[in-house]
């Protein structure tokens, strides 16, 4: 079974194009118009070894970027399918210099956000912190997944977030990884 999508949204603010292969190798191309965001978006491939293709455009930041968190939420969710033997929970610690974060999540079929990422307010780079924030909680709602993201500590801003996104990608690859043939729930469907 190919695990890969790709979801296409168009609205008036926003144009989306996002493609995935699950089981890729970590190859991107990402172009949203963003540096900041295409270098999150990168790792995050990266590090997860899912293939990833992004396009995106629009008329503000805040729609763009929580629209690719909505849209790249859809495309985990519809590649995972019914889930049938995924590990479904990861975890991850990564460091980034004096920065440390962590990321425990669920691909439980419900949304819950929990996020701790300790930042001040401003920019990053060319991206607002509550966007950083809005695109968690917009891929978090359409993955249906549980995801707890938390920077332990840490003082440059990029270094915190850059930890956050390499520990998001690294748990995720350990959720997503083949276990066994079956549903991972008692209950026999996520």
């Amino acid at each position: 079974m190919k695990r890969t999508s790709k979801v296409t949204r168009k609205t008036a603010e926003t144009n989306i194009s996002i493609e995935i292969n699950i089981d890729g190798t970590g190859t991107s191309e990402i172009d949203t118009g963003f540096k900041f965001m295409d270098h999150m978006l990168t790792l995050l491939a990266k590090h997860s070894g899912v293939n990833l293709k992004v396009f995106a455009s629009g008329d503000l930041t805040h729609h763009i970027i929580e629209d690719i968190g909505i849209v790249l939420g859809e495309c985990f969710e519809k590649a995972v399918g019914e889930k049938k033997g995924i590990n479904r929970y990861g975890y991850y610690f990564v460091t980034m210099d004096e920065s440390l974060a962590r990321c425990v999540l669920d691909f439980s079929g419900r949304k819950s956000l929990i996020l701790d990422l300790k930042l001040n307010e401003c920019n990053i780079e060319d991206v607002a912190v509550e966007d950083v924030r809005h695109f968690f909680n917009s891929f978090a709602e359409n993955a249906k997944m549980n995801l707890h993201l938390a920077v332990l500590y840490g003082e440059d801003q990029h270094h915190k977030i850059e930890a956050a996104f390499k520990a998001f990608a690294k748990a995720i690859k350990n959720a997503l990884t083949i276990v066994s043939d079956d549903i991972p729930s008692s209950k026999g469907v996520l």
